[in-house]
């Protein structure tokens, strides 16, 4: 975790919280959690990157950090809808999210 995103002061009321009882919990807005939910339920395991030394601008590096943390991410996001734009052969939304790693939720 960066420095700067632990700066941020949080809008949590840390005090009424800790002083909260179990019972004062509302739990209205959650949808119960049927066993059978469990057997439905896959991790997707994300696509591995892989690391390389690339050489950009300076100019075009400045830009994206300045847009907040995530800007390998998001440079990443921008190169892949490039070559989604740009070739015979698009991605489909599986392989745009890293799908197809699957593993059933039961694998240890």
């Amino acid at each position: 975790m960066s420095k700067a995103s632990t700066l941020k002061k949080s809008g949590t009321d840390w005090k009424r919280l800790h002083r909260m009882k179990d019972e004062e919990i509302d739990f209205s807005d959650i949808p119960p959690i049927d066993p059978t939910l469990f057997k439905k339920m896959v991790v997707r395991m994300p696509e591995k990157k892989v690391a390389l030394s690339l050489r950009l601008d300076p100019q075009v590096i400045d830009w994206f950090k300045e847009q907040g943390p995530g800007y390998q991410t998001r440079i990443n996001a921008v190169l892949k809808s490039y070559v989604e734009a740009h070739s015979d052969q698009t991605m489909t939304t599986a392989q745009q999210h890293g799908e197809g790693n699957e593993i059933p939720s039961s694998h240890p």
